[in-house]
């Protein structure tokens, strides 16, 4: 029998997961959040004084138009169209506009979490960490291709990322970036509320040029 290793493997539909690790933002956005994350508690303040706060996810109100998140959308805006361009899209055609982008925190008593969900329509969405350690939730990533799911065999390890892998996961920290395609199915793991958990996601869309700003 022929050896598998004499077999040229061609690689097609690949999902890009990019990871930067960008501290100089986090000071900065830390504070600049503070106050969205008091008024998001202040919100469910009636809620949390009923049923405690386990398990709550504190979102903020939109941050797409405070001028003290204006450099990190703009660094934003750029690597999101990089990101497109660096895939293959012919970006000459189209500008980024952010569709959303809010800071979230989950409850120091823990429970904090969010179940699979993709950004339907969203060209490029991402995360970045402003209160994280290996003793906090994390994001997890799942197979986006629905045929493979369906098809799913027996892994020989778990712990190596093959092409047989169903789910990838990030540990992270402070200053971690993570962008991805909207597409991708993605989680954050229950948190035990042992440490602060506090990160800053949005969502992209490429449109055709005149239609948004650049950001």
């Amino acid at each position: 029998m022929e050896s598998w290793a004499a077999m040229e493997v061609n690689e097609y539909f690949k999902t890009p997961i990019c990871v930067e690790n960008k501290p100089e933002f986090v000071k900065t956005l830390n504070k600049a959040s503070d106050k969205y994350i008091k008024e998001a508690k202040a919100r469910q303040k009636d809620h949390i004084k009923q049923h405690g706060d386990f398990g709550v996810s504190y979102h903020s109100t939109p941050l797409t138009l405070d001028n003290d998140f204006l450099d990190f959308r703009n660094y934003i805006g750029q690597k999101s169209w990089d990101f497109l361009d660096w895939q293959g899209y012919d970006m000459s055609e189209y500008q980024t506009m952010f569709s959303e982008m809010w800071v979230q925190e989950f409850a120091k008593k823990g429970g904090g979490n969010h179940s699979a969900h993709v950004h339907w329509n969203q060209h490029v969405s991402g995360f970045y960490f402003l209160k994280a350690s290996d003793k906090t939730s994390y994001p997890i990533f799942h197979e986006p291709r629905t045929g493979a799911r369906a098809t799913k065999l027996k892994v020989k390890k778990t712990s190596d990322v093959t092409y047989g892998t169903e789910l990838v996961q990030f540990r992270v920290q402070p200053g971690v970036l993570i962008m991805f395609p909207g597409y991708l199915e993605h989680e954050f793991a229950v948190d035990y509320g042992k440490e602060p958990f506090r990160f800053i996601h949005w969502n992209i869309q490429a449109v055709p040029k005149g239609m948004a700003k650049n950001v």
